[in-house]
């Protein structure tokens, strides 16, 4: 994403919505679920793309667009390649600007950041709207906008050069104990790409499991203890869910995001409600859980199948980029299964793994990996930080 933004700057121009993160490629996130603080405006990723070329499972290359085979367009994103593989793509532009003027709003409950954000994405001249909740009495609601113009007395803030601050802790030390709005100036690229270092929470998290040795064995069991996911929900649901998920996982920061939906039939997240209007879908806000979740597996699998759960009850989706633990007939319950194998028929797409396959998680599969590594008992141990003694390391 960062060699894609730096070829467009040079034109003056930025995609609509950019991956936060450089490494993510343009192709993993159309065929995955892509959505950032200016998805309320323009929605997901995939919506920003106007043309790709495909290779087919029996080896064709075809184009798909809004023109031509457009089936295949629409049905492709989200479908995390089990329609075909994604070669070429082309892009939506927009004017970038020199900077992005950011606004930091401090607020003191749940509900209120919530309506927070829904008012920004209510505001025509934001481009960026999001926040950041720290807890159930810290949140800060980040809005911005494009510009060239900077102030002689305006803060500019960096946060890729090695003396700059992690950017969720920079914006939680501003806001701690103020009351009225922080503005800065954020370089564009800088503030795209902000959330790179420290993986926006999740590298403190490195800072926790180097207590114990980095190793194969170590590795295996933090991974399998790590709770990623991005769960959309309509804003009527989401303090709910995350009173539920408080109680459940006791997971902070999270991440809220406005997203403009997108149309059914689809294997992004979604739900059917519309505006007054009766056309309209109405917008929904996602949640990044990002954290440690149980130590024990089983508990661990448990606790993430009750999340499914509890998210179905408040008619919310998870992307599928995370850990699934849906059964098969439970998956299709959500999505258009008939839409899907009509594609995956249609484009010679049969003989590769569908959605279903290549997101779910094998149970069975991951019970072998742990016990072939010194038994369970040792890798939910060893998994736990309670050692630190030293197998050969890797």
């Amino acid at each position: 994403m960062n060699r894609l933004i730096e070829a467009t700057l040079e034109h003056g121009l930025i995609p609509p919505v950019v991956m936060e993160f450089p490494g993510i490629t343009v192709g993993g996130a159309f065929a995955g679920t892509g959505g950032e603080s200016s998805s309320f405006k323009y929605g997901y990723f995939n919506e920003t793309v106007k043309f790709v070329e495909i290779v087919l499972g029996n080896g064709d290359i075809i184009p798909a667009s809004n023109q031509e085979n457009q089936d295949l367009f629409h049905g492709a994103s989200g479908a995390v390649g089990s329609l075909g593989i994604t070669t070429l793509l082309e892009l939506q532009l927009v004017q970038a600007k020199r900077y992005v003027k950011a606004t930091y709003q401090s607020v003191k409950s749940i509900p209120e950041a919530i309506a927070r954000v829904r008012e920004g994405t209510l505001s025509p001249e934001l481009d960026y709207v999001y926040s950041i909740i720290f807890s159930k009495e810290h949140g800060v609601v980040v809005t911005g906008y494009l510009t060239d113009d900077l102030p002689a007395t305006a803060q500019v803030q960096s946060f890729s050069n090695a003396s700059d601050p992690c950017y969720y802790l920079h914006v939680k030390e501003k806001t701690f104990r103020s009351v009225e709005p922080i503005t800065e100036y954020i370089p564009l690229a800088e503030y795209l790409f902000r959330n790179d270092r420290g993986g926006f929470w999740v590298g403190a998290s490195a800072f926790e499991y180097f207590k114990f040795p980095f190793n194969k064995i170590t590795r295996c069991g933090l991974s399998r203890k790590y709770v990623v996911h991005d769960l959309a929900l309509p804003y009527s649901t989401v303090e709910e869910f995350i009173n539920y998920t408080t109680e459940s996982f006791g997971i902070w920061p999270l991440w809220l995001c406005p997203l403009r939906q997108i149309r059914s039939p689809t294997l992004h997240s979604r739900y059917s409600e519309t505006e007054a209007n009766s056309s309209t879908l109405k917008p929904m806000l996602n949640v990044g859980l990002w954290g440690f979740g149980p130590d024990q597996h089983d508990t661990f699998v448990a606790k993430n199948r009750e999340l499914e759960c509890k998210l179905r009850d408040l008619r919310g989706m998870k992307w599928l980029y995370a850990h699934t633990y849906y059964k098969e007939d439970e998956f299709w319950e959500m999505f258009d299964r008939q839409w899907y194998d009509g594609l995956r028929k249609k484009y010679k797409a049969e003989t590769l793994p569908s959605v279903w396959h290549k997101v779910r998680v094998d149970l069975n599969a991951q019970r072998q990996a742990i016990d072939s590594l010194w038994g369970s008992r040792a890798v939910q141990f060893l998994a736990s930080g309670r050692t630190v003694g030293h197998p050969e390391s890797h």
